[in-house]
């Protein structure tokens, strides 16, 4: 073999017998995305029963103050007869009577009792040094 004959074999690729690749029949699939909701009329609008939007919220508020008054067995109520009494109550009481954390207390005492029923909650601190809070009357 001469030169030429081999630059030439190595030139041509070998054959294979593989069948060549067949173009798929499927499309791409669509993005999937969540469903989108049906829009809903606005019930009332059209009609004379419409309440305007300042009603509707003092309706609202009225129902969440019915909504706040406890039930004689519960936390809310032991916590707000332990604040009622002369002397109110520590810290370490309503923790105790409650089985709460501090940080809850004073959650509580700052978002249930003096935001949402409108009780005034007074803090000081007694000889001891520790947090003693009681309910003033108005």
């Amino acid at each position: 073999m001469n030169t030429d004959t081999k630059t030439a074999a190595a030139a041509e690729p070998a054959a294979t017998n593989a069948p060549s690749k067949a173009s798929s029949t499927q499309k791409a699939s669509q993005k999937k995305r969540a469903p989108k909701a049906k829009k809903s009329a606005k019930k009332g609008a059209h009609t004379k029963e419409a309440k305007p939007k300042k009603q509707a919220m003092a309706t609202s508020r009225n129902e969440s103050k019915a909504a706040t008054a406890s039930r004689p067995d519960s936390k809310k109520s032991a916590v707000i007869a332990l604040l009622s009494r002369k002397g109110g109550a520590t810290l370490a009481e309503i923790m105790k009577q409650t089985n709460w954390q501090a940080h809850s207390v004073r959650g509580f005492v700052s978002g249930q009792l003096t935001k949402r029923m409108g009780l005034t909650v007074r803090s000081a601190k007694n000889e001891a040094g520790e947090r003693v809070y009681h309910v003033v009357a108005k």
